[in-house]
C-alpha cells in the first residue's frame, strides 16, 4: 500500500462520501489530464470543487455534512487535502499540441484556494472495471469453448442466430420493395407513394411502421423558410424605403425654413414722375 492509500484510509466516512461524489459523474467537475512525474493524472481548479458541493446534487447525497456556503465548502476541503485525496499542483507553460497533457508539479504550500489547481490521488471505486474485465474474459472463453458446449445449448444458439439473420435480411428485403413499388409508383401516380417513409427516421421501432404508406410530397418547411425570407427582404426594402422618404421630408422641411428666414431681395423700380412744367 502507498503512502497515500494509508494515509486515506484513516479517513472518516463522511469525507470518503463526499470525495466519492465529487470523483463521481454527479458532481459535473470539469478534470484535466495533466503529468506528474510521468504519470497522467486528473486535476482540476478549486473552484469547481467549491461549485459541486453547493450544487442540488450534492444536497441529495446522504451521510455527508451539509454545505451552504463558499466558506464552509473551502473549510471541508481543506479538512479533505490532509488526507491526500488530492493534492495542490501548478501548471506549466503548455508544450506542443494543445491536446497533449500539460505538466503539473507538486506545490509545497498545500493550502486550498478556489483559484489554485488540484490533482487526484483517488480514482474511486474500480468495481466496474473489474466486473467489465471479467466479463469480457468470460465470453472470451465461452466463444473459444463452444465445441464443448452441450448439444441444447448449441442449437439454442444456432435458433438465435439464425433468427437474427432472418431478421436483418427482412429488413434488407423491405427496403428494396419499398423503393421498387416508390418507382413503379412515381411513375403510374406521381408525385410517388412511400411504404413506411419513417422506416429509416429517427423515431422508435414501433413509429419507424407508423403510417403505413404516405404521398411523397414536397415539405412545407423549405417553402415557410423561403418565404420567411422574402418577407424579411420586403420588409427591410419597405423600412429603408420609409427612412428615405423620412430623410427626403426633412431635408425639404429644413430647405422650407431656411427660404423663410432670409430677407426677401428688393428689386429695383422704375415710377413715372409727372412734368412740373405741365
Amino acid at each position: 500500500m502507498s503512502t497515500a492509500e494509508s494515509v486515506q484510509a484513516k479517513a472518516p466516512p463522511q469525507v470518503y462520501n463526499v470525495v466519492h461524489f465529487l470523483r463521481s459523474s454527479q458532481a459535473g467537475m470539469k478534470t484535466r489530464v495533466g503529468a506528474l512525474n510521468g504519470k497522467r493524472v486528473d486535476y482540476f481548479k478549486g473552484k469547481s470543487a467549491v461549485k459541486a458541493l453547493l450544487s442540488p446534487a450534492y444536497a441529495k447525497v446522504k451521510n455527508v455534512p451539509e454545505i451552504t456556503t463558499d466558506a464552509q465548502a473551502e473549510a471541508f476541503l481543506q479538512t479533505i487535502s490532509q488526507y491526500m485525496f488530492f493534492v495542490r499542483v501548478d501548471r506549466a507553460e503548455q508544450v506542443g499540441s494543445s491536446g497533449s497533457p500539460r505538466q503539473v508539479t507538486v506545490n509545497p504550500i498545500q493550502g486550498f484556494s478556489q483559484d489554485a489547481h488540484f490533482a487526484w490521488f483517488y480514482d474511486g471505486s474500480q468495481w466496474t472495471t473489474y466486473a467489465g474485465g471479467l466479463l469480457m474474459v468470460a465470453i472470451m472463453l465461452a466463444g473459444v469453448m463452444f465445441p464443448l458446449w452441450p448439444p441444447i445449448m448449441r442449437l439454442g444458439v444456432w435458433y438465435l442466430s439464425m433468427g437474427a439473420l432472418g431478421l436483418i435480411g427482412a429488413f434488407f428485403g423491405l427496403a428494396i420493395v419499398r423503393l421498387i413499388f416508390y418507382i413503379i409508383t412515381i411513375i403510374v401516380v406521381p408525385p410517388g407513394i412511400w411504404i413506411f417513409p419513417k422506416l429509416f427516421a429517427d423515431v422508435g421501432v414501433i413509429e419507424s411502421f407508423i403510417p403505413l404508406w404516405e404521398w411523397d410530397l414536397p415539405r412545407k418547411k423549405g417553402e415557410k423558410k423561403r418565404k420567411g425570407k422574402k418577407g424579411v427582404v420586403e420588409k427591410g426594402g419597405a423600412e429603408k424605403a420609409e427612412l428615405q422618404n423620412g430623410a427626403s421630408d426633412v431635408q425639404a422641411n429644413a430647405d422650407d425654413s431656411a427660404g423663410s428666414s432670409r430677407p426677401e431681395s428688393r428689386s429695383a423700380r422704375v415710377e413715372e414722375v409727372p412734368d412740373e412744367d405741365s
